[in-house]
């Protein structure tokens, strides 16, 4: 039987509670789970690559006992990165319908580039639906509360970063 491969891409600056949910359900569908950080200078990231590498090794533990998961980070063509995991799958969150519109031209995009790599796409739990890493930075430079969107490991992290 062939090893189920997944692929889960993001840039998680920060990795949010949404985040965790989708890697939660992710670990059901998959043996190996890959999670690619994304290099993406362009999107400012307030903390860097090592330490979201870090930040989501961390917050991964206790997903550890459902599938093999290893963190990487990535900054090449995100299709190039699922053939370097030998993913069979690339796998999404969706929160709203503007997400989908971007996913669906995406997916377009990936099957042409391979039409090998199917994309699953995981809806968001409603209670995390309106959870965006920007808008959790947002808050925390503003000083407010971000522990309902974020862990407390987190939380303080960006209390230590502004």
């Amino acid at each position: 039987m062939t090893k189920r491969i997944g692929m889960y891409p993001g840039t998680f600056d920060p990795l949010t509670n949404g985040h965790r949910d989708i890697i939660r359900r992710a670990v059901k569908l998959v043996d190996k789970l890959v999670i690619g950080v994304a290099i993406n200078e362009a999107k400012g990231p307030l903390f860097s690559l090592e330490e979201r590498v870090d930040m989501v090794l961390e917050e991964i533990e206790e997903f550890r006992h459902t599938a093999e998961i290893e963190v990487r980070p990535f900054d090449n063509l995100l299709m190039h990165f699922a053939e370097e995991c030998t993913a069979n799958v690339i796998i999404r969150g969706l929160r709203a319908v503007s997400d989908f519109e971007y996913e669906f031209q995406m997916v377009a995009m990936n099957q042409k580039l391979n039409p090998d790599i199917e994309t699953v796409f995981l809806m968001a739990d409603p209670q995390h639906q309106a959870v965006a890493s920007r808008l959790v930075k947002e808050i925390a430079k503003l000083d407010g509360r971000v522990e309902h969107f974020v862990s407390p490991s987190v939380a303080k992290r960006l209390k230590e970063k502004l």
